[in-house]
């Protein structure tokens, strides 16, 4: 969840994502065709990882396959219904299929690498007389099976869903990682944040992004400031607000809107 692994801009990128910092490598590539998948795109994840938990914690039968409406997922993940969205779902599943990822993260060696794509395949179905009746995606085996320990499960706020900004969304992402059982929450300095967000964005804007949030006091359910090193480099530090609103969270959300770390 705190990896750079997805674009943060919605502008179609082409360009790789390359992450090196000690033990752990992260590549992204896209197709010129369709670009790197976006954090946006990740949201069809976290309603995958949602319907495979909610199915094993009723006693269903889970697989690697899922099934559903377009309508189904866009209501999820908070879009619209239109048949516009409809051409944005699809694109973004052609990007989470397309979309290439090796990393060392969790390998026994930093010198090997772990290759896969998002999504091993989709594709629409319709019914006898042509008519499109809904979709069907296979996740990579890895995801599956992250999805199903729960050690490696952590809620989100459903109204992470509304965030529009892609550093807002990675941040909280990165809080839900770290932040989220420390007492005093987490420091992070800008520039390591700017780096390991993989964000093509020039440092100076990055930064004007980061001290609008710390503004804004709080990041669904953590306490947002800036703070300031013996060197005056900026720092930002992250905690979690009040209790009583991160146990609603935590009460109202469990059951349904989980990821696995590996997004």
């Amino acid at each position: 969840m705190s990896y750079p692994f997805f674009s943060l801009t919605k502008t179609k990128r082409i360009r790789p994502i390359d992450y090196h910092a000690g033990d752990v490598t992260i590549r992204v590539e896209g197709t010129t065709e369709h670009g790197l998948a976006t954090i946006w795109d990740a949201d069809v994840l976290i309603w995958a990882a949602s319907q495979i938990i909610e199915a094993r914690d009723a006693g269903i039968e889970t697989s690697r396959l899922l099934v559903a409406t377009p309508y189904e997922i866009l209501n999820f993940a908070g879009r619209g219904t239109s048949g516009r969205d409809y051409l944005r779902l699809k694109a973004a599943l052609d990007r989470l299929q397309s979309t290439s990822v090796a990393t060392s993260i969790r390998m026994p060696s930093s010198r090997r690498l772990h290759r896969f794509s998002w999504l091993n395949e989709w594709k629409e179905r319709s019914s006898g007389e042509g008519r499109p009746v809904g979709l069907e995606l296979v996740v990579p085996d890895w995801f599956y099976a992250t999805v199903l320990d729960s050690s490696r499960v952590l809620t989100l706020d459903r109204a992470y869903f509304r965030l529009t900004g892609g550093i807002a969304r990675w941040l909280y992402r990165l809080a839900r990682k770290h932040a989220g059982k420390q007492p005093d929450g987490w420091r992070f300095d800008f520039r390591h944040l700017h780096a390991r967000s993989g964000s093509l964005a020039r440092y100076a804007d990055f930064a004007v992004d980061l001290r609008r949030i710390a503004r804004s006091e709080s990041l669904l359910g953590y306490r947002v400031d800036i703070e300031r090193s013996r060197r005056g480099a900026e720092i930002l530090h992250v905690r979690a607000a009040p209790t009583h609103r991160i146990d609603r969270t935590v009460s109202e959300l469990a059951a349904r809107f989980r990821v696995g770390d590996k997004l």
